[in-house]
């Protein structure tokens, strides 16, 4: 795990496509933005984990296949 110190207003990158924007930080929060091709699904993990058990027994292509 990379550990990052940045402002509001920064941007980190992942890789040549996606962007992490720091939007807002408060006492307990931070609001993130994520810029990435639509090909690229975007979710909080645990959003992620309960998109996999829906889909647990279904033969899934990519991470997050429609289907």
């Amino acid at each position: 795990m990379q550990i990052l110190s940045c402002a509001a207003g920064e941007r980190i990158s992942i890789g040549q496509d996606i962007y992490v924007c720091i939007i807002a930080v408060n006492s307990n929060s931070i609001r993130l933005g994520v810029e990435a091709p639509k090909h690229v699904s975007v979710h909080r993990s645990e959003i992620y984990e309960r998109i996999k058990s829906q889909r647990a027994g279904r033969l899934v292509i990519g991470p997050l296949a429609k289907g």
